[in-house]
């Protein structure tokens, strides 16, 4: 796991309130929406998209389908945030 990958685990802890859930807890390429991995749903999606711009100063577009595969694990996730920090 790297270190981005933690530190978004952890943002997903602290902006959904998840307070019985570790970062340990969390499996990087389990599914974070639907009823499988987290099954978080469609607030906390917004929830969590939130918390992601303002935590890495970035603007996300809901509109755009790859945004939405971005958020599907922890590990695409940390690959986004690291692709637009790199832009």
């Amino acid at each position: 796991m790297t270190e981005l990958q933690q530190e978004i685990k952890q943002l997903i802890i602290d902006s959904l309130g998840l307070e019985d859930t570790t970062p340990a807890d969390i499996d990087s390429h389990a599914p974070l929406f639907g009823d499988e991995g987290l099954g978080l749903d469609s607030v906390d999606a917004l929830e969590l998209g939130l918390a992601v711009q303002k935590h890495f100063g970035l603007r996300l577009d809901g509109e755009n389908q790859q945004l939405r595969e971005s958020f599907a694990n922890v590990a695409a996730l940390a690959d986004f945030v690291a692709a637009q920090q790199q832009s």
